[in-house]
């Protein structure tokens, strides 16, 4: 620090500087710098503290102490069916964070793990069916190689539209060419999927929803499926409607499923959702 008398002509006297270790703060004793120092310490202790609190709470979010999620619940302590009437039969599934399953582990792995299903999964989470990137359903089914061979495509009525309150729109119906579905709706999306897929894999197409929580918006996008359903003649797996499924206990409940009533936890997924997917799967594929 200069000293304040100093002058800039070029006769000023040479500036003085108070070093850290001499010059105290008026009043305790302690040297400045020392006292910053201190600051700046317990400055970043409270940052730090703060981070590892936030980065718990998202952990805790994400269900990683969830006991659900559990390493007893994984796919790979899973035990394999040698005689499911699954196993060997191809399956595109286009989803998004449900899909993805927790670490990576949903329905769609346990069906490979348990019962053989040649499962190709295609799902990133938070994606939407709405096509406003190049993240969504349709810009990603867009991409997967045309010549593969399946039995079945099998899409995520994705909860991400419903949250982040999309385009509904309304459906055309079948007969249509590709382009004229507004894939910017929900609906267009949907009925883009499913002619594509059609044209593309000569295949059967399935929708799922997921079990029932509370979602006004997301009550409208199944029915809307529903609808849609009828009009082009598709599978659907109504979760939101099954009865059995929405009449697990509570306990199991809090088990199966994560707070935000959306994410199955890994016991979810192998325990409550794969048994529905295998029974209906089995009478759509054989």
């Amino acid at each position: 620090m200069s000293d304040p008398t100093a002058t800039d002509g070029p006769d000023r006297p040479t500036a003085t500087v108070a070093t850290a270790e001499t010059k105290s703060e008026p009043g305790d004793g302690r040297p400045r710098s020392s006292r910053a120092k201190r600051i700046l310490v317990q400055t970043g202790i409270g940052l730090g503290s703060l981070v590892l609190v936030l980065g718990l709470a998202l952990l805790i979010l994400m269900g990683y102490f969830h006991p659900g999620n559990e390493h007893r619940y994984s796919v790979a302590v899973a035990q394999p069916l040698d005689d499911s009437p699954l196993r060997g039969h191809r399956v595109l599934f286009l989803g998004s964070s449900v899909t993805q399953g927790h670490r990576g582990e949903s329905f769609v792995d346990y069906l490979a793990r348990i019962d053989g299903l040649a499962a190709v999964k295609e799902a990133v989470g938070g994606t939407t069916l709405t096509n406003d990137s190049d993240s969504s359903y349709v810009a990603r089914l867009h991409r997967i190689a045309t010549d593969q061979t399946f039995e079945a495509v099998v899409v995520q009525l994705s909860t991400n539209d419903a949250s982040g309150h999309k385009p509904v729109g309304r459906p055309l119906g079948p007969g249509h060419d590709l382009t004229q579905y507004d894939t910017a709706t929900v609906a267009g999306a949907i009925e883009h999927i499913i002619a594509y897929s059609h044209q593309t894999w000569d295949c059967p197409v399935i929708f799922f929803t997921g079990t029932k929580y509370d979602s006004a918006d997301y009550a409208r996008l199944v029915d809307l499926i529903i609808e849609i359903k009828t009009a082009w003649n598709i599978g659907l797996l109504d979760l939101w409607h099954d009865p059995d499924m929405n009449a697990v206990a509570t306990d199991d409940y809090d088990l199966y499923m994560l707070f935000d009533g959306i994410h199955p936890t890994r016991a979810g997924h192998k325990l409550w959702w794969t048994p529905a997917f295998e029974t209906y799967l089995t009478e759509q594929l054989t």
